[in-house]
């Protein structure tokens, strides 16, 4: 009988060079796949997710909003970003590798969020806005996806997009199938993906654009998805980091009925957040009051320098009908290994921080505010 890791290695060494030159480029390893498919077979299905160690919830004082608005600790905060911003310290990352497959698998970036105008003008126009504001150039960075790259440059071309402007790209990988081989479509060949927003760190590193910024004195890196608009630069969040002593500040919301996602729990003495697959099978993710939103500080020095024992989680999606199997890495694995805290964040009104947009109906649902929202910050022209 053949093993995993032998029959995989045999159609890895026979891929079309076109496809090799492909994942090259991604610097993918293909002794990596094979060490994962090995390891696929001595698991016990999805449960070998889970983490082994006990986890408590939070307390309510180790995750708290800010300061109230106008209150003198909210203007020392305050004051703090804006300094920061001034210095020319701050940068921008969003994640912008996703194709929207509820929204007919177009690219999330180039949807309008309202008509005439998409989620990638709303990030263009924050650029200038706070650039503006600030006196220096913020940079924003753009992590796209073998799907999404071509798209995004394009626009940004044809929308001028100033050279603090910039793109990279997060890696590919291949699928396989449930008996360790490659998954291959209906014309037989590999199926590839983007193996996770965890890519960012190595990805962010690899395009020479974090080493830079730490080279002109870049301190603070705020990462966000695309479609949260309401996950902007914010002095006063960007003062609470700065005024703390941790690496890292993730943004959390109050937990609404039927809202699952990754939450902050204790785990080998250190708060961190872990998806809801990841948590031990007698622990009720429903006693954590909140979630994580995928919006966080990081230092960019702490970016630059950690080192991150990816835990490449399996996942089983449908592919052409069929049950593939793909490794992912997640981001939120950066608050295993970097002193973090944790800030409760507003998700109504034009004042949040938290407004995802998953498909058509939640942005008909969640237009009109976000529409006040961008022009509240300024990033639409007046009526």
């Amino acid at each position: 009988m053949v093993t995993r890791g032998r029959s995989l290695a045999g159609e890895l060494a026979q891929l079309d060079p076109a496809l090799r030159a492909r994942l090259a480029a991604s610097a993918f390893d293909p002794a990596w796949l094979v060490t994962r498919a090995k390891a696929l077979g001595k698991r016990k299905g999805l449960d070998g997710n889970r983490v082994r160690g006990p986890v408590r919830a939070p307390t309510a004082d180790e995750i708290a909003p800010l300061p109230a608005e106008g209150s003198e600790a909210r203007k020392k905060l305050i004051l703090l970003g804006e300094e920061a911003l001034a210095a020319g310290s701050v940068a921008l990352c969003v994640l912008a590798g996703g194709m929207a497959t509820r929204m007919g698998s177009v690219v999330k970036a180039l949807v309008d969020v309202i008509p005439g105008y998409t989620f990638l003008d709303a990030r263009l126009a924050e650029q200038r806005v706070v650039s503006q504001r600030a006196g220096h150039a913020l940079p924003l960075w753009l992590m796209t996806s073998e799907a999404t790259d071509a798209p995004i440059r394009r626009a940004l071309a044809e929308r001028e997009a100033p050279g603090a402007v910039a793109t990279f790209r997060q890696g590919i990988a291949l699928r396989l199938d449930p008996e360790g081989k490659l998954f291959r479509d209906e014309r037989g060949v590999p199926s590839s993906y983007a193996p996770g927003h965890g890519d960012l760190v190595d990805a962010l590193r690899a395009s020479g654009l974090l080493d830079r910024f730490l080279a002109s004195g870049g301190k603070y890196v705020l990462i966000a998805n695309l479609d949260n608009l309401g996950a902007a630069i914010d002095p006063a969040y960007l003062g609470a980091l700065i005024d703390s002593d941790a690496a890292m500040q993730v943004e959390v919301c109050r937990k609404l009925e039927g809202d699952r996602g990754g939450v902050p729990v204790e785990l080998e003495g250190r708060m961190q957040v872990l998806e809801e697959f990841r948590l031990p099978a007698g622990f009720d993710a429903k006693t954590v009051p909140v979630f994580n939103t995928n919006t966080m500080l990081v230092r960019a020095a702490a970016l630059a320098e950690v080192r991150v024992p990816w835990s490449w989680f399996v996942v089983e999606k449908q592919v052409d009908g069929r049950t593939a199997i793909q490794f992912e890495r997640l981001l939120q694995e950066l608050t295993g290994v970097l002193s973090t805290r944790y800030v409760e964040v507003p998700r109504e009104g034009v004042h949040a921080r938290f407004l995802p947009v998953k498909d058509p109906a939640e942005l008909e649902l969640r237009r009109p505010v976000l529409e006040a929202l961008l022009r509240e910050r300024g990033l639409l022209p007046a009526l």
